[in-house]
């Protein structure tokens, strides 16, 4: 199974459908809360290229994006190769 991590916010709605996207694939992701800034979110920035926006999600270390990008992954049928790889 593929390591994903997530960084997220409280409340973000878009980081809910991407947590229940990656629970229904049978995942268990390590998630990052950066509602109170803090390192986590410099490492994001650093990571996903600048992109200041939650979720902010990456598959044994590769940047896929958000929820959008998590969403049209798996309406291509390319997200399950990712996390089984």
């Amino acid at each position: 199974m593929s390591k994903i991590e997530i960084y997220t916010k409280a409340f973000c709605p878009y980081c809910s459908r991407a947590m229940k996207l990656l629970a229904a694939k049978g995942t268990s992701p390590e998630e990052f809360d950066i509602t109170m800034g803090g390192p986590k979110r410099a490492e994001m920035l650093a990571r996903s290229g600048g992109a200041s926006t939650v979720p902010q999600i990456f598959i044994d270390g590769q940047h896929v994006g958000g929820s959008d990008d998590l969403a049209a992954l798996d309406r291509a049928g390319k997200l399950d190769a990712l996390l089984a790889a």
